[in-house]
């Protein structure tokens, strides 16, 4: 895969700014919004600089996960100002639901990497519609899809801070913990306020 000729250490920080300073920022709005806690970014392969962060805005329309609505941006931009997209990462805070698998390879992407698994968003973030709908539509069993296929692979963010040598591993571990706290927390305020909101699978 074009994105991984970077070396583990300097991927993985990279993404993890990425989620620190671009995707962050737009959910905690998105959130007091009344929106749920999924974002996700586009990198350049080259140099590993954010070039969009978008989060979820599903009080606006169902649809805009916040792959699909990062998407929409970006697609909102003119032709000549978007970067061709094999020269892009993709990256979602969350493992993506199965639109967003589906978005993703319509949109010729042919890599995503994930900070939370399926089972986090099910567990920790009290948001169990991805599993359920993979299973129920799709009859898969939690992490059934195909991970490594002809359109694109995926690598879960947690596998490359744990491939990185000490002692660079550590300090990414604790910029990794102090990430899920905040997450830990937005997902609380979502959940408190979430019977408000008319999104259909809250």
């Amino acid at each position: 895969m074009t994105s991984t000729r970077t070396d583990a250490p300097r991927l993985a920080a990279a993404l993890l700014t990425a989620i620190e300073d671009h995707v962050l920022p737009r959910t905690r709005q998105g959130v007091a919004a009344g929106n749920k806690v999924f974002g996700a970014a586009l990198l350049r392969k080259d140099d590993l600089s954010v070039v969009l962060a978008e989060t979820n805005n599903e009080t606006e329309n169902p649809l805009w996960h916040g792959e699909v609505h990062m998407l929409k941006r970006w697609y909102e931009r003119p032709a000549a100002a978007r970067l061709d997209h094999r020269d892009l990462i993709f990256l979602s805070t969350h493992e993506p639901c199965p639109m967003c698998l589906s978005a993703i390879t319509w949109a010729g992407f042919d890599n995503f990497y994930y900070f939370f698994s399926y089972e986090d968003s099910r567990d920790a973030f009290a948001i169990p519609h991805d599993l359920r709908i993979l299973k129920e539509v799709f009859t898969l069993e939690p992490g059934g899809y195909n991970r490594r296929n002809a359109f694109w692979s995926s690598v879960f963010i947690r596998d490359l801070i744990e491939a990185s040598p000490e002692p660079v591993r550590a300090g990414l571990r604790t910029r990794a913990a102090a990430i899920a706290a905040e997450y830990d927390r937005l997902s609380a305020q979502y959940q408190q306020g979430k019977h408000a909101n008319a999104i259909p699978l809250k």
